[in-house]
């Protein structure tokens, strides 16, 4: 199965373990929950899409990794991922141990979705680098890479510098949970060659991912990577997309689809839009 759903999360009007569930009884192969932590009030950042305007839910979503638990608790196959985290607006060091525990009771389901950010003005509150947001994500990968694998892991970065430590547990991936990089960037590609294990695109193409998929087996390759270990996933479908259109994405290299639902204030409306999307998408 290759078809996951993306499920807004207003903290106060959805059960993340309830869509979960239904997610998994319906056979989608994984779930994306959000993050912002929070919103300004006031902001200058432009949405990047929706004509820049900042959807009013965004300033409303709950918190992933504790939603992921909750969905961990109630499912069994289901993939948990992120869509994304914000990288550069934690602390690896805890961050670290949120994934691994995830990880290690979902029995190795956590997919790491992985963004930078747009808002401005939330980096800066939230204490990133809104300028140097990529080379700031780059640091926090590479110790996060060092905690997850080390019995007495250190780094000495520009941003993050820590001495030996003791971070457990770890994660029940080997060696660690997929880390999938988001965004259209111009750079993405070789970033993931770099650092991820696959690349996340939103807005994209059959045609985009068919060119991208040559890109990162070149790179992989000339890092030394096998090519097969760096995936596109491709994001943020809209939820009527066809399994057609999925199908042909598919056949373009990419190795899941994941799709759009729509907002919806109770489950039950949700649980109704899952079963729709369902029986288009899922075979």
């Amino acid at each position: 199965m290759s078809v996951g759903v993306i499920v807004p999360l207003p903290a106060y009007t959805l059960d993340p373990a309830f869509i979960a569930r239904k997610a998994e009884e319906l056979g989608f192969e994984s779930i994306w929950y959000h993050e912002h932590p929070i919103l300004p009030v006031k902001s200058e950042s432009k949405f990047p899409s929706n004509n820049g305007e900042i959807p009013l839910t965004y300033g409303h979503f709950s918190e992933p990794y504790i939603s992921l638990a909750m969905a961990s608790a109630v499912t069994t196959k289901i993939k948990l991922a992120t869509g994304i985290t914000l990288v550069p607006e934690r602390n690896p060091l805890l961050l670290a141990k949120e994934i691994a525990v995830l990880d290690l009771h979902s029995k190795g389901r956590f997919i790491f979705g992985v963004g930078t950010g747009w808002n401005r003005e939330e980096t800066t509150i939230m204490g990133g680098d809104f300028d140097h947001r990529w080379t700031q994500t780059q640091e926090a990968l590479l110790a996060l890479k060092e905690l997850w694998t080390k019995d007495e892991p250190e780094f000495h970065g520009r941003y993050y510098d820590f001495p030996p430590v003791y971070s457990y547990p770890k994660p029940v991936q080997k060696p660690h949970p997929p880390i999938l990089l988001g965004g259209n960037a111009k750079n993405v590609l070789q970033r993931v060659a770099r650092v991820a294990d696959g690349w996340l695109p939103t807005r994209t193409t059959p045609e985009v991912v068919y060119e991208s998929r040559k890109i990162l087996d070149t790179l992989a390759i000339e890092r030394g990577r096998d090519p097969a270990s760096l995936s596109i996933s491709v994001f943020g479908q809209a939820p009527d997309t066809t399994r057609g259109q999925v199908d042909d994405f598919l056949n373009a290299g990419a190795e899941r689809v994941s799709v759009w639902a729509n907002h919806c204030d109770t489950e039950q409306a949700m649980g109704d839009q899952l079963e729709q999307m369902a029986e288009t998408l899922v075979r």
